[in-house]
């Protein structure tokens, strides 16, 4: 039935756009709204009263809401009301937006660690996202965030983070790698401006404290036991996306540029710049198909340091290599895979998967040729599954298995929430 009014609605669009530009929208009326408010869904569409009927602005509409935490499916109706006054009918169904948060695993050393959280990606029904986290795992770590993009108005927003993370960090050295304590302890303010429905900027400062205390392992002159630092960082992030979303399945690509710019002066390292591009490309396969890509590719200041930015890790660029196995200046990481509903049964979903993850890093101090250095080069491939609710916002736990196609790769299990990208 949906699909018949919106089909009605396009094919009343593409008839009266092409003649009727006087026809207006007279009123704008949200049905489904339980603790979205209604004001902020007015505000927030393009779509405004006395405005001109525009179909392609009211597809944008429905494109915007829909990539919005508290809503799980938009679609629209439109009713002549009088003369060239129409009414313009927005139906949303919502998620739940208030996710409890819990993980459990095991450290190196044995111990059993834990996560816990709450986080409410609706927050007094304006899609703010506030909440936190606390975690043990031989250490304490807890943060506390808030991101409101559209505090202001329906394009200006802020998002406020105060994070303090410790954990057991390895460094890589010419001899070896060791383990340090490390600390951070940060605050960063980002403002936020959403310039259409397709582009958006985020600038910002990060002020934070890192400290590493030695553990175990090879021990380097270069490096001391403790070490103490006070940087800032300067963020700038430009997103262009253009996806649309029906419950699991994607269509469509995006793209997310992040620059960063940390100053710090201290004798072991200099300020420097990193930046990344991540462009993601998704397409329906069939009724029950999605194929997803993602491709990364990232450079930084490329220093000899043991500090260097970019990570090679299970739960970031490529599954199975294992936790934080190495690190570099500069990456080329490419992701995909296929996902085909196996099984669904109103809000529940088995998702499976089969992918590929490929990637290359630029060792630090090294040459861009590191990336074609087949010493540099993993390729991993495996299977997954996904378990979905269709209306939790982003209540996807996933399970995959990736197996090292390189000569000397490793194998393994990765959990996680949410999609891998």
């Amino acid at each position: 039935m949906k699909g018949v009014v919106i089909s009605l609605s396009f094919m009343f669009f593409l008839m009266g756009n092409s003649y009727c530009q006087s026809a207006r929208v007279t009123d704008v009326k949200i049905r489904g709204a339980k603790k979205t408010k209604t004001t902020f869904l007015t505000s927030f569409l393009e779509t405004k009263i006395g405005d001109v009927l525009d179909s392609v602005v009211l597809d944008e509409d429905i494109k915007r809401l829909q990539r919005l935490p508290a809503i799980s499916y938009a679609y629209y109706q439109v009713f002549l009301s009088q003369g060239e006054l129409y009414t313009v009918f927005i139906h949303i169904e919502e998620n739940k937006t208030l996710i409890p948060a819990i993980n459990l695993w095991t450290t190196t050393n044995k111990q059993l660690a834990y996560k816990i959280g709450l986080y409410d990606f609706n927050f007094l029904g304006r899609s703010i996202a506030f909440g936190g986290f606390y975690q043990n795992n031989g250490y304490h770590s807890y943060g506390v965030h808030f991101r409101a993009p559209y505090l202001f108005s329906n394009a200006f927003g802020m998002a406020i983070h105060h994070q303090n993370w410790t954990s057991e960090e390895p460094l890589y050295f010419e001899k070896g790698s060791a383990n340090y304590r490390y600390n951070n302890v940060s605050f960063e303010v980002l403002g936020m401006y959403e310039i259409n429905g397709k582009n958006s900027m985020q600038l910002g400062v990060n002020l934070f404290k890192e400290r590493y205390n030695f553990i175990s392992g090879v021990e380097s002159s270069t490096i001391p036991k403790q070490l103490s630092l006070n940087k800032t960082l300067f963020k700038f992030v430009y997103s262009y996306d253009d996806l649309t979303y029906f419950y699991q399945y994607i269509n469509g690509f995006k793209n997310e540029l992040y620059s960063q710019l940390v100053i710090s002066k201290n004798a072991y390292q200099d300020k420097f710049l990193i930046a990344w591009n991540d462009f993601f490309y998704f397409t329906r396969i069939g009724e029950k198909g999605n194929w997803a890509n993602r491709l990364r590719v990232g450079l930084s200041s490329n220093k000899k340091s043991p500090f260097a930015p970019f990570a090679l890790d299970n739960n970031v660029n490529l599954r199975g290599v294992g936790i934080l196995v190495d690190r570099g200046t500069g990456s080329i990481v490419c992701n995909t895979e296929y996902r085909h509903t196996l099984y669904e049964k109103k809000l529940f979903v088995l998702q499976g998967n089969l992918f590929v993850d490929a990637g290359t890093w630029r060792n630090p101090g090294g040459e861009l040729s590191d990336f074609i250095d087949s010493k540099n080069v993993k390729v991993f491939s495996g299977i997954g599954l996904r378990f979905i609710h269709k209306k939790i916002f982003n209540a996807i736990f996933r399970i995959d298995y990736g197996y090292g196609l390189t000569k000397g790769a490793s194998k393994g299990l990765v959990f996680g929430v949410g999609q891998y990208f």
